[in-house]
């Protein structure tokens, strides 16, 4: 490494075939001959760059200038963003590949579903909200609950819910459906409180009565035994028990060598567990690998509940953020992302074939959830990958909404 003191005694020397290219040379050197520029020897000495002068300016003034140029483009970044979005690319990539376009031209877009997201909050003054009422909010964080917001310092619960069901700049996997809203994460998208989480959960189920629970959130696998993790994961089961599908977060652990399985809750069996996936088909480095043991259990995992169950688009989402920027639109990364996807395939499922999965008797029991489940993984696409079977960081492959309908067709009779 050179130190700014030793650059006072080097000089920058033109090379001769290339006047552009510069050579850092010691001052005493006598360099080219003048008669390699075509020049005499004095002239060709007058093409060199003393490096003391130069290093003056560098320091302080360049290193006052870079801040100075760091600190208006912070000021400026809304302004600048407004005039971004409308040029950087779009995330039509991954309602396409997935399927879900493809559901929607055929008229379904969730109508009667009803899904509760536990996240950070959202903000429903976004315009691309403008269509939607939200039939519950409660906020676990402060108890403040008239007060409808996102608490995330990065609007995590309006990205999430942009990618749901925003109907404007961009159309969600799901705009029709009937909202409910836990803010259950505080500003750092953390839960805080060793219940919260799970107070969310149980309000979802017992006031809210919704078909899906969607959850973008985890805790590490190492947590199980903390009183945050069994609430949590008790209040899941119970959701569970009652009917409803959960799906979560695999986690963002995948270059963490530390962590052996996909985060919880998403690790209960019967929740679906969702990795993430690029435009290029090949499952982010980041998205969680799953363990063939149960580590509650100890006992091995089985159809259709190996982890992760599926991957689902989560690479550069763009979706809706907070309505204070001039441009309330951001690009968001991760297995919460995929969540989403996965949350709102499921409830144009459930609109398509909601009254066929609960039978009968009107309710959904554990083997009925279990053949959804069935369904989406054998309906997963494995194209992109070398494995015909689960992988432990691919699931059983990318979310395919047309082929998993068809599947639940064809494991309920549906003619």
């Amino acid at each position: 490494m050179i130190s700014l003191r030793s650059l006072e005694n080097l000089d920058l020397l033109p090379e001769p075939d290339d006047h552009r290219i510069l050579t850092a040379i010691d001052s005493k050197a006598p360099g080219y001959p003048g008669s390699d520029y075509g020049l005499t020897d004095e002239e060709a000495q007058q093409l060199r760059w003393p490096m003391g002068p130069i290093k003056k300016y560098l320091w302080p003034n360049g290193a006052i200038l870079f801040s100075l140029f760091t600190l208006l483009l912070i000021a400026g970044w809304p302004w600048i963003n407004s005039y971004l979005i409308p040029i950087l690319p779009d995330s039509e990539w991954a309602y396409e590949d997935s399927g879900i376009r493809q559901l929607q031209s055929e008229g379904y877009f969730g109508q009667g579903v009803h899904v509760c997201v536990v996240d950070t909050g959202v903000d429903m003054e976004h315009p691309d909200f403008s269509h939607q009422r939200l039939l519950g909010f409660r906020d676990f964080v402060s108890g403040n609950h008239d007060s409808v917001r996102d608490v995330g310092e990065s609007s995590h619960g309006t990205l999430m819910a942009g990618i749901l069901i925003s109907n404007g700049t961009s159309k969600g996997v799901a705009p029709e459906v009937d909202l409910s809203v836990a803010l259950a994460l505080d500003s750092e998208g953390t839960s805080g409180s060793t219940d919260r989480v799970a107070q969310a959960i149980r309000w979802c189920r017992i006031t809210q009565k919704v078909d899906i629970i969607s959850l973008s959130l985890g805790g590490s696998p190492s947590q199980f035994t903390s009183d945050a993790s069994s609430q949590t994961n008790s209040a899941v089961q119970e959701a569970l028990d009652a009917g409803i599908f959960v799906v979560a977060a695999a986690g963002n652990t995948g270059l963490d060598s530390g962590i052996n399985d996909v985060s919880q809750p998403s690790s209960i069996p019967g929740v679906i567990s969702v990795g993430a996936i690029s435009k290029s088909g090949n499952v982010w480095g980041s998205s969680a690998f799953g363990s063939s043991i149960d580590p509650l259990t100890g006992e091995e995992r089985d159809f259709p509940n190996q982890k992760p169950e599926v991957l689902a688009p989560g690479v550069n989402i763009f979706s809706t953020a907070s309505s204070t920027l001039s441009s309330p639109y951001a690009y968001s990364s991760g297995t919460s992302d995929s969540t989403v996807f996965v949350s709102g395939a499921l409830a144009l499922i459930i609109q398509q074939f909601g009254s066929d999965i609960e039978g009968s008797d009107g309710i959904i029991d554990e083997n009925e959830m279990t053949l959804v489940k069935q369904a989406l993984a054998t309906s997963s696409d494995r194209s992109n990958f070398e494995s015909d079977t689960h992988n432990s960081h691919s699931g059983y492959g990318s979310l395919d909404l047309v082929e998993w309908s068809n599947e639940v067709a064809f494991l309920f009779n549906v003619a």
